[in-house]
């Protein structure tokens, strides 16, 4: 993908987002699949990054991670592109009085040159943000600008493979099951504005990072439960929700469940070792 081609791209997505944000934080609210999903990432954060690491947060959107994740004990730089997410945080951030656990930069992925404050501890991002491109490589390959040697990647990431989502075909929705195999990536849509959305799996997104990274740990996100747009299924049929939270929490992070689901979390070290 040309820079021509990220600049119009990631301006319609920036637009999207930030018509979006007020919504984004409204859905959330009384959301108990989603919130059990932030959980799980956070406790999986919690295993590998220690407290008072500074981590540099890609895609922060609202903040609702930056936030959390500061309350916590880390110190994060979150950045976005989309100015509307960002004020959001700004807002949280202020009512809070969380500003000198949190800074924040209107910042491209794709730009990790322009960022403040480098290097980092640890570099997040969660729920997919990631996934508005074809290739990891273009952000990768920028990773040591902005992360210490030692330091760790988490990233949150959607996989072709989401039974909840291909359970779809039973309802006579097959444009819905399977559109996660799609090559060329699946169109999105967002306040009228469309863009594409691309999914990876775990040994995929090995191959971009390379050598030059361990990589500690891949864990599903939603294997079975439902995916994070469901918001009424959890309220609806508790008991059934409790009992597939069992059962996602035992084979999420085992293969092959480890890579599929909503999302996958994985986790690196950056061990640059030369050439």
């Amino acid at each position: 993908m040309s820079g021509d081609s990220f600049g119009s791209s990631f301006e319609i997505i920036a637009e999207a987002f930030s018509r979006t944000a007020e919504k984004y934080d409204s859905f959330a609210e009384d959301h108990p699949n989603q919130t059990r999903m932030r959980n799980k990432v956070y406790a999986h954060v919690e295993r590998f990054i220690p407290k008072g690491a500074r981590i540099l947060e890609l895609n922060c959107g609202t903040g609702t991670d930056a936030v959390e994740l500061a309350q916590r004990g880390y110190s994060i730089h979150a950045t976005d592109i989309a100015p509307g997410m960002l004020e959001r945080l700004r807002h949280k951030v202020a009512k809070l009085d969380l500003s000198r656990q949190i800074t924040f930069q209107q910042c491209s992925f794709t730009e990790l040159d322009k960022v403040h404050n480098a290097p980092f501890d640890a570099i997040f991002s969660n729920l997919g943000g990631l996934n508005c491109l074809s290739d990891l490589s273009v952000v990768i390959q920028q990773l040591p600008v902005v992360l210490r040697a030692g330091g760790l990647i988490t990233w949150v990431l959607m996989p072709p493979v989401c039974l909840w989502e291909m359970a779809e075909i039973f309802r006579g929705h097959p444009h819905l099951a399977f559109r996660r195999f799609s090559p060329n990536g699946t169109p999105a849509h967002l306040e009228g504005l469309s863009f594409t959305v691309y999914y990876f799996t775990p040994e995929r997104v090995l191959r971009w990072f390379g050598s030059d990274y361990d990589c500690l740990a891949i864990e599903g996100l939603s294997v079975i439960t439902p995916t994070a747009e469901s918001k009424n299924f959890a309220k609806r049929y508790t008991r059934l929700y409790q009992a597939l939270s069992w059962l996602d929490d035992q084979l999420s992070p085992r293969p092959p469940w480890r890579g599929w689901g909503d999302f996958f979390i994985i986790t690196l070290r950056y061990e640059p070792r030369g050439k």
